[in-house]
Parts: structure tokens; sequence; C-alpha cells
């Protein structure tokens, strides 16, 4: 059969490229066309577009960038009818995959949405209009499912997180160096705006840990000279890239950016502080639209504060500073982290292996 996949993120790629390998399994035929990454395209899919020219964050961003997107959005409606998928599968990236969806819709197209959109947190009336034109929702948080149900009576499918099998699986023959030094992970996103925005702020808490080595993970969608500018003042930070996992496994602590990534850092047990900054404009509308009490996914799923959150004017490097060192040397606090983290595990576990369970739903509606 063919499948035509879309995300337009980092995280995106790396749930697209294991559904993609599962439907592989099921599918010796398959024939996947994609919008995403180097991931998705390693998996086997013929890569239409790479998320890196697609990501834009904020509000205010992504008003200046609507020509670009609408750009996009008219090329991919034209190269999904010269594909003729028997399904198309969107996975989260809700700005651009929900019109595509409800346009796929009206050409007759089977729309399967792996990875739901945060609606629980903003833009709930979206629900009335997906119900309409996605055939089948597949969701990876616990609390999506009888959110969906009770609330807008729509019967979703609950898949298990993706995460947890990528963590699991993941193969440590890389390993960073040891030069004797603690190591700080600094994650600081994978688009150039958050980064920016970030990066800086998170650098200078470098400043007062002489004594720990600070490693910028770097996104698989930016260039090495992009980073370059920021790190070439500090003598204790290095990167790597394409070595996240790596990166975490050796690490005494994290700053991370809000999104997939303070998940991850979890999953792999590493105390964090969550970090997040947009411009101005972005963050005062966003406010007054989002309705959840956390940011942080390590917060949502817990339903509770486990990991501290450092939002916009509150993120600044005196503030990194002290969350940092209250995470490197309280020992009661270590220890309620572990503890917290190993339910979180326990509950995003529940739902089995979430890859093959997705290719499974999708496989069996399509056929």
């Amino acid at each position: 059969m063919k499948y035509y996949i879309i995300s337009g993120e980092a995280s995106g790629d790396l749930h697209g490229s294991n559904l993609i390998r599962e439907l592989h399994k099921l599918d010796a035929q398959a024939d996947v066309r994609c919008w995403g990454g180097d991931l998705m395209q390693a998996a086997g899919a013929t890569l239409v577009k790479h998320y890196s020219k697609l990501a834009f964050m904020g509000f205010a961003e992504v008003v200046k960038n609507l020509p670009t997107i609408f750009r996009n959005i008219k090329f991919c409606k034209q190269d999904i009818l010269s594909f003729q998928p028997d399904v198309l599968v969107l996975i989260d990236y809700p700005g651009f995959n929900l019109r595509i969806a409800e346009w796929a819709k009206s050409k007759n197209f089977k729309v399967v949405y792996y990875i739901s959109p945060q609606v629980w947190a903003w833009k709930e009336n979206r629900v009335k209009k997906m119900k309409q034109y996605i055939d089948k929702m597949l969701v990876i948080l616990p609390f999506e499912k009888e959110y969906y149900q009770t609330k807008w009576n729509w019967e979703v499918e609950y898949v298990g997180h993706p995460l947890v099998e990528v963590v699991e699986n993941w193969d440590t023959g890389y390993v960073i160096p040891d030069t004797g030094l603690g190591v700080i992970a600094l994650l600081p996103g994978s688009r150039k705006q958050e980064i920016a925005k970030k990066l800086p702020i998170m650098l200078k808490v470098a400043e007062s840990f002489p004594r720990y080595r600070f490693i910028v993970g770097k996104a698989p969608g930016q260039e090495d000279d992009f980073y370059r500018p920021f790190l070439s003042s500090y003598k204790n930070v290095s990167s790597v890239r394409n070595q996240t996992y790596a990166l975490l496994s050796q690490s005494k602590a994290a700053l991370v950016t809000s999104g997939t990534a303070t998940l991850e850092t979890a999953l792999f047990g590493v105390p964090e502080v969550v970090c997040y900054k947009s411009s101005n404009i972005s963050y005062q509308i966003g406010k007054r639209l989002i309705k959840i009490k956390f940011i942080s996914l390590v917060n949502l799923i817990m339903d509770k504060l486990v990991v501290k959150e450092l939002i916009q004017n509150e993120l600044t490097t005196e503030n990194l500073v002290r969350e940092l060192t209250e995470l490197l040397s309280n020992k009661e606090r270590q220890q309620q982290l572990q503890e917290d983290y190993k339910q979180l595990k326990n509950i995003l576990s529940a739902g089995g292996h979430a890859s093959a369970n997705a290719a499974k739903s999708i496989y069996e509606f399509t056929s």
C-alpha cells in the first residue's frame, strides 16, 4: 500500500521513522512518501521536504512566515494528489497538518492522525472539526483517551508513548570521552528561533560551575556554523550532534527546552530544569490562550510539579544557577525526583509498544 506521512519537527521525525519500520514489517510492499527528516528517510521513506524548512516557533514568527507556510501547503496538496496514497498519516504538527487533513478528507483520502494536537491545552473548539475530517485518532498520552471520550464523545485509540521504546532500545555504542568532570547537558531546542532565545542564557550558567563540563546537544536540522558564535566564548562548553541520548546517559543534570526533550530527559533519569522563552508578543498571546497548569510534559502527565519550570522572564541565568545548584546538591530532592520518574515511566509503558500498535492500527484500518 501507499502511505503519505507528514511530520514537521525533530520529534515527529523520530516517531515517524519507527512507525515506518513497523509498517514495513506488516506490509512488505509499503511505499512511503513523507515530509520529515533524515530518520524517516533512513527508515525507507522518500523524503519530500525536510522539517528544518518547516518549523516556525511562536505566533509572531508564524505570521512573519505565512507566505512560506501557504506555499508549502499548496505544494503538499499537489504532491498528495500526484502520489494518490491509500492513507494519509499526520504526526502532530497541527498548524499545518489540520489544514491538510480537512482538505484530504474533502478529496476522499483516508486520514489517520498519530500523536494528537494538544487541543486540551488550547483551541479546544478545533475538536468539532477534527471529528469530521480525521477518520482515526491515535493518542500517546494516557489522559487524552478519556479527554476525547468524556468531553467530546469521540472514541480515539491510545497506543502508548513511543519515547519509552526509543529510550529502552537505545544503543549505548557511543561514549562521550571522560575528562574527570561531571557533565551537564544543555538542550536548547531544535528551531533557530528558540535556540537563539535560550542558549545564551543557558551558556552563562557554565561560568558558575567550573567543576562541571557543559555539553550542548545540537539539533540535527541546524548547521554547526549556526552554533559557533554562541559557543566560542566558553572554555568549559563543548557540543555533540546526533548523540543526545549518549549525552543524557552520562549527565548529572540538564537544562532543557520545553517539549519532547523534557520527557526524554526524565526517561533517562536525569534531574532537569525546564526552560521556555519566546518573543514577548508570542508569550503574551499564548498566556491568554493556553489553559494548562504546566508547560512540561513530565508535569502534565504526572499532574503535579515534578520538575522546575522557568518561563519567559523567569528564565534568567541567576535562576538557572540557583535551580541547578539545588539539583546537584540536594539528596532528598534527587531521591524524590527518581521516584517520580519511575512512576512516570510506568504510566507511559502501560499502553505497550506504541510504534507497533500504531502501525498495526493504520495497516488494518487501511486494508
